[in-house]
C-alpha cells in the first residue's frame, strides 16, 4: 500500500505541473483508495486461516500441502521451500487448513513444484510481515503424491539437466543451472557468497534480470524472422511464460516476470513513457494479489530495476553513446542503471554495499544471456542427449566466466564495505547515484550549479574512499599499537577475539558477518590464524567464518547441532584446517603461550548442542596475560563449570559470558577476581547487552569494564608484568 501512495504522490506531482489538477488528481485519488481496499480485502480474507497456522507455534505438528516453490539450501544445511497448507494439526490428527507454510527438510528428501507432501516437525510462527504464517523444521517428510502435468515435465527436464551439468568441471558447473532454470542448489556456500559480494547474485535467483534476457531473445528471434510487431510481443509473452513453467511459477519468479516483461516491452518498443503506467499497473495488481510481497526486499528492487530499465537506461544510453558505440553504450546502460537505482533500496535493509556491483555486472552482462539462453536449451533438449551434452558443454564457458568475475572481483580489497542500514545510509547511496548518474547521462546540462554539484560529490566521495583504502589498507596496522597480547574486535553483535604469543594467533569465534573481522585482523596486520577455537554454531560467532577460510591450520570447535555445522567444518578442512572436536582436558600451545580446553566434557549431555555446550577456553604464559573465554554459558552451565574445572586463582582478563546477559552466576566472577572485564556486544542492540546488573556485578569484584559497543576495538597487552589498555574509542 506504501508502495502505491507514493507511486500515486509521484503521478500526482507529473499531473500537477501539466495543470489537470481537479480530475487527475481526484482519478490518482480514487486509484489509490480502489488498490488499498483491494489490498485490505486480500488480506482480511486471508487473516483467519494464517492466524489459525501461527497458533501451532512451539508444538509438534503434522502438515499437509502442495509445494509452492522451489527449494534452496539454507545455511542450516537444510532445504527449504514453501507448502500452501491443506492440512495441519498434531501428528496423527490432521485438519483442513489453508495457508503458506515454509518447511526445512533434509536435502535427501528433496520435492518437486507441485508434489503434495506430508512433513511431521517443530514449528515456530513468523512475524506478521512474513509470507509464511508458520515455519516447520521437518523430522519426517514424505512425498504423498509426486507432481504431475506440466509440472511433472518440467521437473524431469531440469532433473536431466542439473545432472548432465554436474558432470562438468569446476568453476561453472555449480553454476550453470541457477543462470539457466534458477536451481541453486549445486551453487558452493562459498561461491554464493562472492556472486553476493560481487553483486552478482540477482543472475542465480530467476530474477529480472533471467526474465529480460529471455524476453529480449524471443523478441529479437521473432524480428529475425520477418515477424511483424504484434506477433514479435505475442512471441515473447508465449517464451517468457513457457520460461516461467519451467523453471517453477513460484510468487517471486511470477513477480519477476511481469516486472521484467513490462520493462523489456517498453523498451523493445520504444514506448517508455507507457512503460512506466504499465509497471506501476502490475506492481499494485501484483501487491492486490499477493500484499506479503510488499515486504520483501525482493519486489522492491524488481520494482525499482524494472523502473530503471524503462526510465534511466534510456538517457545513460544517450549520454554513453557520446564516447562508445551506441550497441556498446546500451550494453553497459542497463546494468548502470539498475545498479545505481537498487543501491538505495539493498541500503535500507542489508549491511554490505558492493563496491565491485558495477564493475562485475559489465564483466558478466556478456556472458549472462548466453549462458542462460544455451542453458534453457540444453534443458529442453534433455530428450536428445547428444545435442544437449554440446549445448550443456557450450553454456558451460560463459558460466565458469561468471563464476570465475565473481571470485575475482569479490576477493578484491575492500570489494563491499559496511554501512549501517537504514534511511541515512540509504539517502547516502542515493546521492552518489544521482551524482553518478548526472555525469554519466550528461543531464542538466543548462544548469552547470547541478552538475558541478554532482562533480563535487564524486570527487569527495572518490578523496574519502581513497583515504579509507589506504588507511584500511597499507597503513591499516599501523594505526594500533603493536605490544599487544590479547584482542577483542569490534564485530557488532558477536565475538571475536585474538590471542597474540611470539607472532602466533589464536582466534576465538568469527563475529556475525565478515567484513567487520577481515577489517579487525587487517588493522592487526594478522594474514594466518594458527589456532581457530568455534566455541558453538550461532551465527553471531561463526557468520564471519569466510574471511578466516583457507587461512586457518588448527580448528577446534564445540559440539554440532545442525547439518550446516558439519557442511561448515568440512569446508574448513578442505581449506587445509586440522578440524578437532574440543572438550575439557585438551591442551596445547601458541608461541610461548599455553592453552587448555575448560569445558564442555566429553560426550556430555547435560546440555544440548549450542551457548551451554560453549567452548571455555584458558590461555597464559609467553607474555600473555592470564586469561578465560567464557563463550556464552548460562549460569547454570557457569556452576557447573566451576565444580567441574577446579579453576585456581586469579585471572587478568575474562571475556565475560554471553556479552554480558543477566543470566550469570556472579560467584565465579568473583572467584576469577578479573583485573580486566571484555564485553563483546553491538552498539543498540535488541537483548539489551550488556545488562545493568551484570555490569555492576563485574565492577564490584573490581575489574575494569571494557566494552566494544563503546570503546570499539580492545587491545590489552603485558610491559614488564603489568598490563596495558588500549581502546579504539573514548567512552561516552
Amino acid at each position: 500500500m506504501l508502495v502505491g501512495v507514493v507511486g500515486a504522490c509521484v503521478v500526482l506531482g507529473a499531473m500537477l505541473r501539466r495543470r489537470a489538477v481537479r480530475a487527475s488528481a481526484a482519478g490518482v485519488g480514487l486509484v489509490v483508495l480502489a488498490a488499498a481496499a483491494a489490498v485490505s480485502i486480500t488480506v482480511m480474507v486471508a487473516t483467519p486461516a494464517r492466524e489459525g497456522a501461527a497458533s501451532w507455534d512451539g508444538r509438534v505438528v503434522e502438515v499437509t500441502g502442495e509445494v509452492s516453490t522451489s527449494a534452496s539450501v539454507g545455511r542450516d544445511g537444510r532445504l527449504w521451500m514453501e507448502v500452501q497448507l491443506t492440512g495441519i494439526g498434531s501428528p496423527g490428527s490432521v485438519r483442513a487448513a489453508s495457508a503458506p507454510v515454509r518447511i526445512g527438510i533434509d536435502p535427501a528428501d528433496g520435492f518437486d513444484l507441485g508434489a503434495t507432501v506430508r512433513v511431521k516437525g517443530e514449528a515456530a510462527a513468523t512475524d506478521p510481515g512474513e509470507r509464511a504464517a508458520l515455519v516447520v523444521f521437518a523430522s519426517e517428510a514424505s512425498v504423498e503424491e509426486p507432481a504431475s502435468g506440466v509440472f511433472a515435465v518440467a521437473a524431469g527436464l531440469r532433473s536431466a539437466f542439473i545432472d548432465r551439468a554436474q558432470r562438468l568441471p569446476e568453476p561453472g558447473a555449480g553454476l550453470l543451472p541457477g543462470l539457466a532454470v534458477g536451481d541453486t542448489r549445486a551453487v558452493s556456500t562459498e561461491l554464493n557468497d562472492d556472486m553476493r559480494t560481487s553483486g552478482l547474485s540477482h543472475l542465480t535467483a530467476v530474477s529480472g534480470a533471467n526474465c529480460a534476457i529471455v524476453v529480449g531473445a524471443a523478441f529479437w528471434l521473432a524480428a529475425l524472422c520477418g515477424a511483424g510487431r504484434r506477433t514479435r510481443v505475442i512471441a515473447a509473452a508465449v517464451v517468457l511464460a513457457g520460461f516461467v513453467i519451467l523453471v517453477t511459477p513460484e510468487p517471486s519468479v511470477v513477480r519477476a516476470a511481469v516486472m521484467a516483461g513490462v520493462a523489456m516491452m517498453s523498451v523493445l518498443l520504444g514506448r517508455p513513457r507507457a512503460g512506466a503506467g504499465m509497471l506501476a499497473l502490475s506492481a499494485v495488481g501484483i501487491l492486490i494479489a499477493d500484499p506479503w510481497l510488499a515486504s520483501t526486499p525482493g519486489f522492491a528492487l524488481s520494482v525499482a530495476a524494472s523502473g530503471a530499465l524503462i526510465l534511466l537506461s534510456p538517457a545513460l544510453t544517450r549520454g554513453l553513446a557520446r564516447w562508445m558505440p551506441q550497441p556498446l553504450a546500451l550494453a553497459i546502460a542497463v546494468p548502470t542503471a539498475a545498479q545505481l537505482v537498487c543501491g538505495p533500496v539493498i541500503a535500507l535493509f542489508a549491511e554490505q554495499q558492493s563496491l565491485v556491483g558495477l564493475v562485475a555486472n559489465l564483466l558478466a552482462a556478456p556472458a549472462a544471456p548466453i549462458a542462460t539462453i544455451i542453458g534453457l536449451l540444453a534443458c529442453l533438449a534433455a530428450p536428445m542427449p547428444p545435442i544437449a551434452d554440446l549445448l550443456a558443454a557450450s553454456a558451460w564457458l560463459p558460466a565458469a566466466w561468471i563464476a570465475q568475475t565473481a571470485t575475482i572481483s569479490a576477493r578484491l580489497p575492500f570489494a563491499q564495505i559496511v554501512m549501517e542500514p537504514g534511511i541515512g545510509s540509504a539517502a547516502l547511496v542515493a546521492l552518489v547515484s544521482a551524482a553518478l548518474g548526472i555525469i554519466l547521462s550528461g543531464g542538466f546540462r543548462r544548469r552547470r550549479i547541478v552538475r558541478g554539484a554532482a562533480a563535487t560529490v564524486l570527487a569527495l566521495v572518490l578523496a574519502l574512499g581513497g583515504a579509507h583504502v589506504v588507511l584500511n589498507g597499507p597503513l591499516a596496522s599501523a594505526t594500533t599499537p603493536d605490544g599487544w597480547a590479547v584482542a577483542a574486535c569490534d564485530v557488532g553483535q558477536g565475538d571475536a577475539l585474538l590471542v597474540r604469543s611470539e607472532g602466533q594467533i589464536a582466534l576465538i569465534d568469527t563475529g556475525p558477518a565478515p567484513e567487520p573481522l577481515a577489517a579487525c585482523l587487517r588493522a592487526l596486520g594478522i594474514d594466518r590464524i594458527d589456532l581457530l577455537v568455534l566455541t558453538h554454531f550461532d551465527l553471531d560467532h561463526v557468520g564471519g567464518i569466510e574471511a578466516v577460510q583457507g587461512r586457518a591450520d588448527t580448528v577446534l570447535h564445540g559440539p554440532t547441532g545442525e547439518i550446516g555445522d558439519e557442511r561448515m567444518l568440512r569446508r574448513l578442512a578442505e581449506g587445509g584446517a586440522t578440524v578437532t572436536d574440543a572438550a575439557a582436558g585438551m591442551h596445547g600451545e601458541l608461541g610461548a603461550a599455553s592453552w587448555q580446553v575448560l569445558w564442555p566434557q566429553r560426550e556430555s549431555t547435560a546440555f544440548p548442542p549450542g551457548n551451554d555446550q560453549s567452548v571455555v577456553l584458558e590461555v597464559g604464559g609467553g607474555e600473555v596475560p592470564r586469561s578465560l573465554f567464557l563463550g556464552d554459558l548460562s549460569a547454570e552451565a557457569q556452576r557447573m563449570l566451576s565444580r567441574t574445572a577446579h579453576i585456581r586463582g586469579s585471572f587478568a582478563v575474562v571475556k565475560v559470558a554471553h556479552h554480558g546477559s543477566a543470566d550469570q552466576d556472579a560467584q565465579l566472577y568473583v572467584d576469577l577476581h578479573p583485573l580486566v572485564a571484555l564485553f563483546s556486544a553491538g552498539v543498540d542492540n535488541d537483548y539489551g547487552h550488556p545488562r545493568a546488573e551484570t555490569l555492576a556485578s563485574l565492577a564490584a569484584t573490581g575489574a575494569r569494564v571494557l566494552r566494544t559497543d563503546r570503546q570499539g576495538l580492545l587491545l590489552v597487552g603485558l610491559d614488564d608484568s603489568a598490563l596495558q589498555l588500549w581502546t579504539e574509542k573514548q567512552p561516552p
